[in-house]
């Protein structure tokens, strides 16, 4: 969604600025530098969307929100034309860096997203929820104390099944990142049986996508369960992870077994 939104934008500025100077000759003279670009193109898809909610919307006009536009590439020490000449300059000779920079620009409000959704996940616990350790987690961890290694033991007869949304950022550097473990007799945890999941691997493209897994324990039967739902194959840890994970819960159903 942020993808087609920021898309949307960024083409509509590329035809107010051909349709305002389609014989301006273009060359990288005045071009706004690209780490103020960033900034400037952030700022205008959080307004955006601001503007866009029916309670803002009915308290401005469409010329309030023109003017609220200029005014933030003004607040960057820039004006509207100045952006239009170099949103229109790299959609002409450079579209590549163009993708690079509103590729950076999505990261940005992808990271932002995802702060905001853990502080709502940890603002909120799920009912009936068995899981034993935090609702959320983050890498890098300012910390260094969070840990996504898991032990559950499950004594009663049903379907239990871990969910939770996991976010991999684009330069996170674990390799084959993905959701690990075993189950097995509570009594033969060390010498007996391990059946090992079926592995999970994330999506590494800076999005939310949603995880589950689902244990069934039979009648008489208790069920150990151990994994990590953020393990990789590279070791020892000399290499940057990015990566948000919200909502973890265990929740147990009663089924006819």
């Amino acid at each position: 969604m942020i993808r087609f939104s920021l898309f949307i934008l960024l083409t509509l500025s590329l035809i107010i600025a051909s349709c305002g100077s389609r014989r301006s000759k273009l060359d990288k003279r005045d071009l706004i530098p690209e780490n103020e670009l960033v900034p400037i193109l952030t700022d205008i898809y959080l307004t955006d969307g601001l503007i866009g909610m029916p309670r803002i919307t009915l308290k401005y006009s469409p010329f309030d929100s023109l003017s609220t536009y200029n005014h933030i590439i003004e607040k960057h020490g820039y004006n509207k034309e100045d952006l239009d000449k170099t949103l229109k300059y790299y959609f002409i000779k450079n579209p590549k860096k163009l993708i690079s920079i509103y590729d950076k620009v999505l990261g940005i409000l992808s990271e932002m997203e995802s702060r905001v959704q853990k502080e709502v996940a940890l603002s909120r616990v799920p009912d009936g929820s068995l899981w034993p350790g935090f609702e959320s987690y983050s890498f890098p961890d300012p910390s260094g104390s969070d840990s996504t290694n898991f032990e559950i033991l499950f004594k009663k007869p049903g379907l239990y099944t871990l969910s939770y949304s996991l976010t991999l950022f684009p330069d996170d550097q674990s390799l084959n990142p993905g959701l690990k473990g075993f189950t097995c007799h509570p009594d033969s945890i060390e010498t007996g049986k391990k059946t090992y999941f079926i592995p999970q691997y994330y999506i590494k493209n800076g999005r939310q996508h949603k995880y589950s897994v689902t244990f069934k324990v039979p009648i008489k039967t208790t069920l150990f369960v151990k994994g990590n739902l953020y393990e990789f194959d590279n070791h020892p840890d000399d290499w940057e992870k990015h990566v948000v994970i919200n909502d973890v819960a265990v929740i147990y159903s009663l089924v006819a077994l």
